[in-house]
C-alpha cells in the first residue's frame, strides 16, 4: 500500500480533539500495522525546480510555520534519517528519466512531515526522507515521478504523500453551515475518480476537476497525492481512509492504495 494523507494545521500538534488527531493516532492499529523499514515522505512544504531527497544521520524539526502558540515550537521529531533510502531515490529516478535529483544533506523534516509522524509513530524510531515536490509542473509529471518509486514498495519502504485534499487561499470565505458548496464538489470529484481508478481524470486535474483554482489556488498541497497514487501503479485500488474538515473549506481527505 501506498498512502495520502491531508496533513492540515499545525494546531493539530496540540489541538486533541481534532478528528484528523484521533485518525493519526489510531493509524498503526486501524489503517496499517506493519512496521516499514524506512519512510519516504513528500511533502507539500517542500518545493524545488527539480526533485531532491534529503540524506542525514538525524532529521531537525522545521517550524515553518508563523504566529502559533509558543508551546508548538518546542515539539521535537529527532527521527533518524536513511543516506541509503536517500541515494535509492536517486537512483530510481535517474533511472527512468529525471535527469537531475539532487540529494540534500542539510534539511531536515517540515511540518508536513513531523506533525503526522509525531501522531503516527511517536517513538521515531523509523528512519524517514523527504521528497520535495515540483509545483510549477503538473499532476501527471508527479504522478510519473511516484511511478519511478514504484520499486520502493517491495523493499519495505511506506511511502506517504503528504498535502491537502483541499487548501483553498486564506482569503477563501469559512462555511460556518457544513462544507462549502464548490468544497463539497471538489471532494467529491477527487473521491469518486479515485475510487473508480480514474487516474487518468485525476492526473489531469488542472482542467478535469471542478473548483480547480478554488480548491488549490496553488498546486503543490495536492500533488504528493499523484506520487502516493503512480507509486501504486495503474490497477491499484484507491480506498477513502479519512474525512473531516477545518472551516467548512478545508478537506483532510486521506487514501489509500493498494497495488493489485
Amino acid at each position: 500500500e501506498t498512502f495520502f494523507i491531508s496533513h492540515g494545521t499545525p494546531m493539530m500538534t496540540i489541538e486533541e480533539s481534532k478528528a484528523s488527531r484521533k485518525f493519526l493516532e489510531s493509524w498503526r492499529e486501524k489503517v496499517y500495522s506493519k512496521k516499514p523499514k524506512a519512510i519516504l515522505v513528500i511533502s507539500a512544504h517542500w518545493e524545488t525546480h527539480e526533485p531532491a531527497v534529503n540524506s542525514v544521520d538525524v532529521n531537525d524539526t522545521i517550524y515553518d510555520f508563523y504566529g502559533f502558540p509558543a508551546r508548538m515550537y518546542q515539539f521535537k521529531y529527532p527521527a533518524p534519517g536513511s543516506p541509503d533510502l536517500a541515494k535509492r531515490v536517486q537512483e530510481l529516478l535517474t533511472t527512468s528519466g529525471f535527469k537531475s535529483v539532487h540529494i540534500d544533506k542539510k534539511r531536515g523534516l517540515d511540518h508536513g512531515a513531523w506533525v503526522p509522524l509525531m501522531l503516527m509513530y511517536p517513538e521515531t524510531d523509523i528512519p524517514v526522507c523527504q521528497l520535495s515536490v515540483q509545483s510549477h509542473l503538473d499532476g501527471a509529471y508527479h504522478y510519473n515521478l511516484g511511478r519511478a518509486l514504484a520499486p520502493l514498495k517491495d523493499e519495505g519502504v511506506l511511502i506517504i504523500g503528504s498535502g491537502s485534499a483541499t487548501h483553498p487561499s486564506n482569503s477563501t470565505p469559512h462555511c460556518y453551515d457544513g462544507v462549502a458548496p464548490w468544497a463539497t464538489d471538489f471532494d467529491h470529484w477527487l473521491e469518486t475518480a479515485l475510487t473508480n481508478g480514474r487516474y487518468e481524470e485525476v492526473n489531469r486535474c488542472e482542467t478535469k476537476a471542478p473548483n480547480w483554482k478554488l480548491a488549490h489556488p496553488w498546486p503543490e498541497h495536492f500533488y504528493p497525492l499523484h506520487v502516493a497514487m503512480g507509486a501504486a501503479g495503474e490497477k491499484s485500488k484507491a480506498e477513502l481512509i479519512h474525512n473531516s474538515w477545518d472551516h467548512g473549506t478545508m478537506s483532510y481527505g486521506s487514501y489509500k492504495f493498494t497495488s493489485t
